[in-house]
């Protein structure tokens, strides 16, 4: 076994372990969609897009909030 081919496993075993990680980190995004508070994210995803003045807020801000 030369140093190529010894490159070559390697490369492969490396792009197989990326491969792994990459789709466990999307499964982990799409399946815990809250966070610990029960907020869901999700939901801004828009913000960028329904900015104008008259669009509804995605979320509501009570005035009845204690500081």
């Amino acid at each position: 076994m030369n140093i190529a081919e010894l490159q070559a496993y390697g490369y492969f075993a490396l792009t197989a372990i990326l491969v792994l990680v990459l789709y466990g980190y999307i499964y982990h995004l799409y399946s815990k969609r809250e966070d610990a508070d029960g907020h869901d994210y999700e939901e801004y995803s828009n913000i960028a897009l329904k900015d104008d003045v008259t669009d509804t807020p995605v979320s509501a801000i009570s005035d009845d909030k204690e500081k």
